[in-house]
């Protein structure tokens, strides 16, 4: 009978102990439930007012311009004129090639430049005009000779006629007169020939000579500037890449030079964007770390789409003359656009995008529970943006919470962090307290 009490007693506190676990349970699942069921969120009503549109793009800043300078002739480096990092004016000299061959070229060049401009001075100024004056002479004589003879023809015409000579004086005289005659005309011909041809041929082979012989004086002269290498443009020099008695490359890289008193930020905004731009538009520029935006201007609206991904390029032009901002720094830029007044406006913040791009909104309903609603958005300035359709203006628009809460959730409006206050003591230990 005792044991069976015994066993009696037992069982029935292991009951009474099970019964009360199970109960204690029960109660801390009710209360998890009453815990998850209800979220707290940030709500409030969409506002009244002008809204400036603000177009948001990723870019990177770029130099306004840069020169990276490519030696045309390779050579090993024999001085630098510059560091790295050190500001530079247009023209300034700021490396130097050996030179040496390329200057004895250059020398050899300009002794057969001045050959030939004594042989060109000679063949213009004493050759060509001697030989014209010496066949103008040979004229001048076979003219005279050819008169000479017609005279003592006709004289002899006369003398025959009278008896006083005989006949072969006659012919001799006139046979000598055919003789000038022939002298004359080749003479006449050799004139005419050298006035003709002969001495502008000889003008134009001195000339051509002459030219010649510049040309190759000068292409030795350039041989030796480009071991000279200049800067073309004011700015700072940003790469060396190699150091003196190193070789230069032809076509490679050798020093490079930016100007960064002026930047570029590049970005690529979308085509119906893009056409509410202008150039001369306000921008503002955000780097990364700094407290402050920096102040812009569009420059350039590219008048073609990129073909890759459709999108238009767009400059903005951004003053460093402090030189604060780094060239390649990625950047977020905003770009003044539309301007609309009584918009209707919620933060950007309580917009969801959906699967397949749609956009809404959780508002608190009139039983306190989450009720997702479709919008159709028009701009934004980057915290606000306007609800051209799917709100009345008289719903509270869930602000902050509503990410992950699903449509019939009960919520309840309070400021951030009430949920942690709801929540019971150890809840985030895993509800054990412990």
């Amino acid at each position: 009978m005792s044991t069976n009490f015994k066993r009696n007693g037992i069982a029935l506190r292991l009951l009474a102990v099970g019964a009360l676990a199970l109960s204690l349970v029960l109660s801390g699942c009710k209360k998890e439930a009453e815990v998850q069921a209800q979220v707290t969120v940030q709500a409030e009503k969409p506002e009244r007012g002008e809204i400036s549109e603000k177009i948001l793009a990723d870019a990177v800043l770029a130099p306004i311009a840069q020169a990276a300078i490519e030696p045309k002739i390779a050579a090993p480096v024999k001085k630098f004129y510059v560091e790295r990092g050190e500001h530079v004016r247009a023209g300034e000299l700021l490396v130097v090639l050996e030179n040496s061959d390329l200057a004895a070229a250059a020398q050899d060049n300009q002794g057969a430049y001045e050959a030939a401009q004594a042989t060109y001075a000679t063949a213009t100024r004493a050759q060509v005009p001697e030989d014209q004056l010496k066949a103008e002479a040979d004229v001048a004589q076979a003219k005279a000779n050819l008169n000479l003879n017609e005279s003592i023809v006709n004289s002899r015409k006369q003398l025959f006629a009278e008896g006083a000579i005989p006949g072969r004086d006659l012919d001799t005289a006139q046979a000598a007169l055919v003789q000038a005659q022939v002298a004359f005309d080749a003479a006449s011909k050799h004139l005419e020939s050298m006035r003709a041809v002969t001495h502008e041929a000889a003008l134009k082979a001195a000339q051509g000579d002459l030219t010649s012989a510049e040309g190759k004086l000068k292409g030795a002269r350039a041989q030796v500037s480009f071991t000279q290498i200049r800067s073309p443009i004011d700015g700072f020099v940003t790469d060396r890449p190699l150091f003196a008695g190193e070789t230069a490359a032809a076509g490679a890289p050798l020093i490079t030079v930016m100007e960064t008193s002026t930047l570029l930020a590049k970005e690529h905004i979308a085509q119906a964007l893009a056409q509410r731009l202008k150039v001369g538009s306000d921008a503002e520029i955000q780097v990364p770390g700094a407290d402050s935006t920096v102040p812009a201007k569009v420059a350039m609206i590219s008048p073609a789409l990129d073909p890759g991904s459709t999108t238009v390029e767009v400059w903005l032009k951004i003053d460093n003359r402090s030189g604060k901002l780094r060239v390649g720094s990625p950047v977020k830029v905003a770009i003044a656009g539309r301007i609309v007044e009584n918009a209707m406006k919620i933060p950007k913040s309580a917009v969801l995008t959906g699967e397949d791009g749609s956009k809404t909104v959780m508002i608190v309903g009139s039983d306190n529970t989450a009720v997702k609603k479709n919008v159709t958005l028009g701009i934004t300035n980057g915290d606000d943006i306007q609800v051209l359709t799917g709100l009345d203006g008289s719903e509270r628009v869930i602000t902050t919470g509503s990410y992950g809460i699903d449509p019939g959730t009960k919520v309840k409006i309070g400021k951030a962090g009430d949920d942690a206050e709801d929540k019971p003591a150890g809840a985030d230990k895993g509800g054990d307290g412990k």
